[in-house]
């Protein structure tokens, strides 16, 4: 491996089991389920459903789910995203005077997956049952816990909380500062009701009546019907190499092809004989991540409506678009989707001692999602319908019943045909094209797993250059030159976990510093 010689946390090395999430309590309930006789389904439920009580901001029972599984050779896709309501009608909402879904209102909130995937991830994979894996968890939600640096951060710039969920997610009115308790009763009783009736504890009785009432209060056409039939859906993943390297993604609704189509653009490039954090790299994977996004925007909605799916991921494709990019000049952004400014998403990653691997994410979009909770029990909505467009005819457009465009990607990284490394880069957008950046940073460099998550970053595709900390003035300048307009990012880009199996067994987790979260064995 090259040194970079760059400041940042050391690799953790273990042989029965690892998790690396973006709480430390998360990652030790996935540890403690391990060891309990769970495996690494059973664990990442347990440290994901417990990340919604940690990063309120970011995830919840309210939220979706997308999961890659290996196991015994094979790798399994889990689509545990929700759809828009039946009632839902674009013409209604263009009528209003829309262009877009509202961020935050009621006709953004999509019914809830999550909850129906981790039911069929343990009926299906699991070894305890999800009465096992949450009778742990269920007393954090009573008693609390203490708020992280990075989510009191994040709670504090969030400013779309309004009706109930201002008293379920504020204290006294206020966003809450570091280490203040956080607990969430009404969702500790919806996870008793889950412990002992599986999905139907929330898809159907009294907090699928709190849910639907609510949101119908709102002016919602959301209803029991559409909560009793959610259902999650078994997918085949889609894959691309780069450099002899396999990337394992999700099919659409996700968005998984845009970083499969990215790398394959990068790999026209002579990228190792580029300074990792010069003005080359950043330019390149800016000009090459417009054009892959543009075709995200182009082509990629529900399964059922996604258009030219194998143009996307063809070679030829990639040729073509890479031709496009001008090493000394910028292109313009494609055109802007409301998803775009989000950036909250948690992620956990979780291996046991027989490797089984688990590569899961989980998020309600925006931070705090719609801004908007069920009266009774809390429950934060998600505003995936957000993801939406509203242009008639577009394949993305909102329907009933119809799945949005989603950002987040679950990836696991195969080389010489067996799983090397299950990763997830947490950030909204910023997904695939980190995605790409941790690929490189580990094929082109040759960098370690926490070496590539702990290295700067930077992000070009929505328009304005963003550059982490760690890139010289002289880039800055260069950049500009270019014709970039350089900024900084409000807050780090995304995050990263990743665990790295090694062919003799024994397990590297790497956890990113831009989170409070760490990498946890036994």
């Amino acid at each position: 491996m090259r040194d970079f010689h760059l400041p940042g946390r050391s690799p953790v090395f273990a042989t029965n089991g690892m998790c690396a999430t973006s709480h430390p309590l998360a990652a030790g309930m996935a540890i403690d389920t391990l060891k309990r006789g769970g495996n690494a389904v059973d664990a990442a439920i347990a440290g994901a459903v417990l990340l919604g009580l940690c990063e309120p901001q970011m995830t919840g029972l309210g939220g979706d789910m997308f999961a890659l599984v290996s196991h015994q050779g094979k790798i399994r896709g889990l689509n545990a995203s929700g759809r828009a309501p039946a009632g839902i009608s674009a013409a209604a909402m263009r009528a209003a005077g829309h262009d877009s879904v509202p961020v935050y209102s009621v006709d953004a909130v999509s019914v809830p997956g999550a909850v129906d995937g981790f039911c069929t991830l343990s009926e299906t994979m699991g070894k305890l049952g999800m009465a096992a894996i949450l009778e742990p968890v269920i007393p954090y939600f009573e008693a609390g816990v203490p708020v992280a640096p990075r989510v009191a951060d994040d709670w504090a710039r969030a400013d779309n909380l309004s009706g109930d969920a201002r008293s379920h997610f504020l204290i006294d009115g206020k966003p809450p500062k570091p280490g203040t308790m956080f607990s969430a009763p009404g969702q500790a009783h919806v996870l008793r009701q889950i412990a002992q009736k599986g999905r139907a504890g929330f898809y159907e009785g009294d907090v699928a009546a709190d849910m639907v009432d609510s949101l119908r209060a709102m002016g919602g056409t959301h209803t029991l019907e559409d909560f009793a039939g959610t259902a999650c859906d078994w997918v085949e993943p889609v894959t691309g190499t780069y450099r002899g390297a396999e990337l394992v993604e999700l099919p659409p609704n996700g968005s998984g092809a845009t970083a499969l189509l990215l790398l394959k653009m990068l790999e026209g490039f002579d990228i190792a004989a580029m300074d990792p954090f010069g003005a080359d790299r950043a330019h390149l994977e800016a000009e090459a991540a417009k054009l892959a996004y543009d075709a995200r925007n182009r082509f990629i909605a529900d399964a059922g409506h996604t258009t030219r799916l194998d143009h996307m991921l063809s070679e030829q494709t990639a040729r073509d678009l890479a031709a496009l990019i001008d090493m000394d000049s910028v292109m313009a952004a494609p055109a802007p989707l409301s998803e775009q400014v989000h950036k909250d998403t948690i992620y956990i990653t979780v291996v046991d001692g027989d490797g089984m691997a688990v590569s899961l994410i989980y998020s309600i979009f925006h931070s705090f999602g719609s801004g908007l909770a069920s009266s009774k029990y809390g429950i934060g909505f998600q505003n995936r319908g957000a993801g939406f467009s509203l242009v008639e005819g577009h394949p993305n457009e909102v329907g009933p019943g119809k799945r949005p465009m989603h950002t987040i990607i679950p990836a696991m990284l195969k080389r010489t045909g067996r799983v090397e490394m299950p990763f997830g880069v947490m950030g909204g957008a910023y997904q695939p094209n980190g995605h790409a950046r941790v690929i490189s940073n580990i094929v082109d460099y040759g960098m370690d797993p926490q070496t590539a998550i702990d290295a700067p970053r930077s992000f070009g595709a929505l328009g304005p250059l963003e550059l982490e900390n760690g890139y010289a003035p002289k880039v800055w300048d260069a950049l500009r030159g270019k014709g970039h307009d350089v900024v900084s990012p409000e807050t780090a880009i995304g995050g990263a976990q990743a665990i790295r199996i090694h062919s003799d067994g024994v397990l590297e987790g790497a956890s990113d510093p831009r989170k409070d979260g760490c990498a946890l064995g036994y």
